[in-house]
């Protein structure tokens, strides 16, 4: 089921900044008997989203009434994308200007239908790095797009990204992880980079369970000398990198610890 600005209809204007210009922001939330998880989570980094790209945010109760009616009754995905709404052309900001609400309901992808060890390639796709952007998860995501057109093997499910520096900053559609002498690393994002809902838990986890974590920017080699190496994102949960290209881990029980400590506390 689609919903656009309240209304049960699948297009928007040709107008709209959001398909001109990526103008917007999103969110991709699992849903399970027909609940988004972690929802008070999501709306938190919603709104983060909206005050740092200067977009009006829709009210919490009413956007989370959309969610309700487009869930799916057992597991499923939502999305919702916020867009600046309609203008003239060119870059220039309207004055004033009415958001545009999608809400947008799909089955729950296999991929994420089980707790599998996956495998993972390196991208030859560099991130720009542009602070003003980084951690936002905007409508502009074609540097993803054209880094998961490097791949169609089925076997490898995410690809690794580093940034024009060289550094690790995150999957294709997820963020890593990794754990090396009982600390749980992650990347920076203060360059480049999403910064999702389930590493935000992760890490709140972690500090629960007392684990110290590291962040900071890392190299490859780094990653590769890690003891476990996981990426997470709010449909997968935390899953752990078995393969990575000539690089093979083992299990070493970091992955079951967070995942189950990621759905903690759920909203």
């Amino acid at each position: 089921m689609i919903r656009v600005n309240g209304q049960a209809i699948d297009c928007v204007s040709a107008q709209d900044r959001g398909l001109a210009y990526g103008d917007g922001v999103f969110r991709t939330l699992r849903t399970e008997a027909g609940q988004p998880l972690w929802w008070t989570d999501h709306y938190v980094k919603l709104a983060a989203d909206c005050a740092a790209m200067m977009l009006a945010c829709p009210d919490e109760a009413a956007l989370l009434a959309e969610v309700l009616q487009v869930a799916e009754p057992g597991q499923g995905v939502v999305k919702i994308m916020l867009t600046r709404g309609l203008s003239a052309r060119g870059y220039a900001v309207p004055a004033e200007s009415t958001p545009t609400c999608i809400v947008i309901a799909s089955a729950l992808p296999q991929h994420a239908r089980n707790a599998e060890a996956i495998q993972a390639r390196w991208c030859q796709l560099r991130l720009a790095r542009q602070p003003r952007l980084a951690g936002i998860k905007h409508l502009n995501r074609l540097e993803n797009v054209l880094a998961r057109a490097e791949w169609n093997d089925p076997a490898i499910l995410e690809g690794l990204l580093c940034d024009d520096s060289g550094a690790v900053v995150s999957g294709v559609m997820s963020n890593v992880l990794w754990v090396k002498d009982d600390a749980l690393f992650t990347p920076d994002l203060d360059q480049c980079g999403v910064a999702g809902v389930a590493r935000k838990r992760v890490l709140r986890a972690a500090a629960r369970l007392g684990i110290p974590t590291r962040s900071g920017r890392f190299l490859p080699d780094e990653l590769l000398a890690a003891d476990e190496v996981m990426i997470c994102n709010s449909l997968l949960g935390v899953r752990r990198l078995a393969r990575l290209e000539k690089k093979i881990w083992s299990p070493a029980g970091w992955t079951s610890t967070l995942n189950a400590a990621l759905y903690e506390d759920v909203d």
